[in-house]
């Protein structure tokens, strides 16, 4: 198939399973071709996991239900710095899903998807919502980036302080045998030894 845009695309309806080994070839031979290659599977046909980790969509189809599905991706735990992530989209419904993820199916019919340079498109309300739930974890990111920022901002500013402030007056010295105040280090009179402070320290 041809598009507008000059990019060839190629819609594989697959009925049964296909090795790792064996995908991975005709995906491979399609790249070459400078093809598009889009995979679609039966409900029940145990697709090769090898689609996700290309960052390849694995799609299903239903001829008597004139329906099509996808997986995508939940969201990833938020650890440690997550907010530097090159990629934030991943803390929210994400599509096409990593690997490894927990999987949602959504279902849609099949006059709904559309087709683009990328291949299969999704549904603008199903686009939507991918983005809305990615928002939050992106807003969320940019406060923590901020944060960060003003912190390393006022560290640098109290360091340009101290730097600029005045070396410290030297104690005066302390005749042999006199006493210093133990709050303060100066010298005590001998009034005070008992104290060992001074009056206002």
């Amino acid at each position: 198939m041809l598009l507008k845009d000059g990019t060839k695309v190629a819609l594989e309806a697959q009925r049964k399973l296909m090795t790792d080994d064996g995908w991975r070839a005709r995906h491979r031979d399609y790249a070459r071709q400078g093809v598009v290659d889009v995979w679609f599977w039966r409900p029940r046909v145990h697709f090769p996991h090898v689609v996700l980790d290309e960052g390849l969509p694995v799609w299903f189809y239903s001829v008597s239900k004139r329906e099509a599905a996808t997986s995508l991706g939940r969201a990833h735990a938020r650890e440690h710095q997550w907010w530097k992530a090159p990629d934030l989209s991943l803390f929210g419904l994400h599509h096409p899903p990593c690997a490894l993820d927990e999987l949602e199916r959504v279902t849609m019919p099949l006059d709904a998807l559309g087709l683009g340079a990328g291949g299969a498109v999704l549904p603008q309300d199903l686009h939507q919502r991918l983005l809305e739930s990615q928002r939050e974890a992106q807003q969320e990111a940019t406060r923590r980036k901020d944060s960060e920022a003003r912190h390393a901002r006022a560290v640098r500013e109290s360091q340009e302080r101290a730097a600029r402030a005045p070396a410290p007056v030297p104690l005066p010295p302390v005749p042999s045998g006199g006493l210093r105040c133990e709050v303060c280090n100066r010298p005590l009179a001998p009034e005070l030894a008992k104290a060992r402070r001074h009056i206002l320290c």
